[in-house]
């Protein structure tokens, strides 16, 4: 029998292996990522698996698909709930983006710690906001929904296997095969023509649109490694010659902790398809949809922290305006430097990042009883902070990377009042809870620190 998490990691690894294949580039990216991660390793030692030890980091990927209806997310859970992955997180990349972005997103991941370090393998899931009358009137929304409608993203033995999958934890190993097989295939790039004037349609209204819209299946739009050092993966892609997009989104490099997420990509790259004119026939085109993320990741911050970050974040762009000429990185880790707690033990004395707790082997035995408060239980040596990796993402990050591989802004009638979407609605679209990464987050701190109060003897609750 081969079990969700084995499922989960055989899948991640089929699909980057077909994706290596599709975009060379990619292949590139992740021999960088294992030079670089390899280099800090030897430099940095112990240090370097702080947030994740090196084999959970070098095998670690996200993907991101892009959907268009309710029923085809619906779909897309159905797979990765036999993956043992769930909804977390919404992000509204309409709001997000400066240019036109009509989807909202959650990302599928496993939740248990125990199942995060086998294989924290995600999905970042965009779904098309056909309803917004900002991008689609109402005639090119029914004639896109009719579209959506009439194609089949994932076929039902699939969907079958999935539900098995999900049922009873495990598949046999034909059967898991199978669905192997049935969930790479579905996220192939599809050599069917598309319909160049209808996919043009859609582009005209954002390249997004056109690609979750435009053809008759769905593809891994991209597929990220994880990096220790962002920085200097920047520098080496580059200077083999692979265009990167001009910024790497998130928090500044900075001497303080790394919190957060920080990603970067090479550009969209032209990728030749078979394209259907009005006439019927077939030519030769391309299609800049498909890039290359990369990812480093840092410590989950609590409510208060992500206030924190994106108070900062308004600072940084407000300076920005005043001094167009300034360098934008620089002026972020100078604003970080002024207002971040400048390391771990600050944003736990601060309540701004997360961290699990235990009891020190090496704590005072000299008869004395510990302190109350956890903060003095870590300065005091009764207790280790472990720094909790965030395992989510940051919608204008996201929005970020996608604007900067789109060929043009497309086009946003605000005239028009946005369709309301949330949480709540995507939970009802998708038939299961978005889970809150905050409430995840507090919880596997909590049970940390129920753990600690109860090996140390501790009356009343640590908080």
């Amino acid at each position: 029998m081969i079990s969700q998490w084995q499922l989960r990691a055989a899948f991640a690894a089929r699909l980057s292996d077909m994706y290596g294949r599709e975009v060379p580039a990619y292949t590139t990216l992740v021999d960088v990522s294992r030079e670089v991660n390899e280099d800090v390793l030897r430099t940095r030692g112990a240090d370097a698996e702080r947030l994740g030890s090196i084999s959970r980091v070098t095998a670690e990927r996200h993907g991101a698909i892009r959907v268009g209806t309710p029923q085809e997310l619906r779909q897309v859970a159905r797979v990765f709930g036999a993956l043992g992955m769930h909804p977390v997180g919404f992000y509204d990349l309409r709001e997000a983006a400066a240019s036109a972005v009509p989807v909202v997103s959650t990302a599928f991941r496993p939740i248990d710690t125990e199942e995060l370090a086998r294989n924290p393998f995600r999905v970042f899931t965009s779904m098309l906001t056909t309803a917004d009358p900002r991008f689609f009137d109402a005639d090119l929304r029914a004639r896109l929904e009719a579209f959506l409608a009439g194609r089949e993203l994932f076929p039902p033995e699939l969907l079958t296997l999935a539900d098995r999958a999900e049922a009873e934890k495990q598949l046999p190993q034909e059967d898991a095969e199978r669905f192997l097989q049935l969930a790479v295939q579905a996220f192939e790039l599809s050599a069917e023509p598309v319909d160049k004037a209808w996919y043009e349609t859609l582009e005209r209204i954002s390249a997004v649109a056109a690609d979750i819209g435009g053809v008759r299946s769905t593809h891994i739009n991209h597929l990220t490694p994880r990096v220790l050092d962002i920085d200097e993966l920047y520098r080496r892609m580059t200077e083999r010659g692979i265009e990167m997009i001009d910024t790497i989104q998130g928090p500044p490099a900075w001497q303080g902790p790394d919190v957060l997420l920080r990603q970067t990509s090479f550009r969209a790259l032209a990728e030749p398809r078979a394209l259907r004119t009005p006439d019927g026939t077939v030519i030769s085109g391309a299609l800049r949809v498909r890039f290359g993320e990369v990812e480093a990741r840092g410590i989950a911050l609590t409510r208060e922290g992500r206030t924190l970050y994106d108070r900062l974040l308004a600072l940084v762009d407000q300076q920005a305006a005043a001094h167009p000429e300034a360098d934008r990185s620089e002026l972020a880790r100078t604003v970080w430097e002024q207002h971040m707690p400048r390391t771990e033990q600050e944003l736990l004395a601060q309540g701004q990042a997360y961290f699990t707790h235990q009891v020190a082997p090496d704590r005072p035995r000299d008869g004395s009883r510990p302190p109350a408060g956890v903060v003095d239980l870590v300065k005091q040596g009764w207790v280790r902070a472990e720094p909790i990796v965030y395992e989510d993402f940051l919608p204008r990050s996201a929005a970020g990377i996608f604007q900067s591989n789109l060929s043009g802004e497309g086009s946003r009638n605000n005239d028009h009042e946005g369709t309301a979407y949330d949480a709540e609605w995507l939970s009802g679209a998708i038939g299961r809870e978005v889970l809150d990464p905050f409430a995840l987050y507090e919880q596997q701190q909590n049970r940390s620190l129920a753990q600690v109060a109860d090996e140390l003897q501790l009356d009343g609750a640590l908080g």
